[in-house]
C-alpha cells in the first residue's frame, strides 16, 4: 500500500493561506511558518504529519498528497477544517 509523509499548515481563510504560501515561496522556512501560524496541533512540530496511507486523511487532503509533486508547496486545499498548505516530503 502507498505511504506518504507530509507536513501542513492549517488556517481559517484562503487569503491567509495564499499569504503564507507566498512567504514560503519567497524563502521563509515551512516549519517556522507552521509553528507561527498553523491552528493544527501539528504546527508545534513544524506541521509534520508523519507517515500515512490513502484513506487516512480527509478526501481533499488525500487527493492532494497522493497526486502532487514532492517537496513543493501545494494549496490552498479546502477541507472541513479550513485551508491547508501541504508539502509532501516522501511517497512510496
Amino acid at each position: 500500500m502507498a505511504q506518504a509523509t507530509a507536513r501542513h499548515i492549517l488556517v481559517e481563510s484562503e487569503a491567509k493561506c495564499e499569504e503564507l504560501k507566498k512567504a514560503i515561496e519567497g524563502g521563509q522556512d515551512f516549519a517556522e511558518v507552521a509553528k507561527q501560524h498553523s491552528s493544527c496541533p501539528s504546527g508545534r512540530n513544524g506541521g509534520d504529519l508523519g507517515s500515512f496511507g490513502p484513506g487516512q486523511m480527509v478526501p481533499e487532503f488525500d487527493k492532494a498528497v497522493f497526486n502532487s509533486e514532492l517537496n513543493t508547496v501545494i494549496g490552498p486545499v479546502k477541507t472541513q477544517f479550513g485551508y491547508h498548505l501541504l508539502e509532501v516530503t516522501s511517497r512510496s
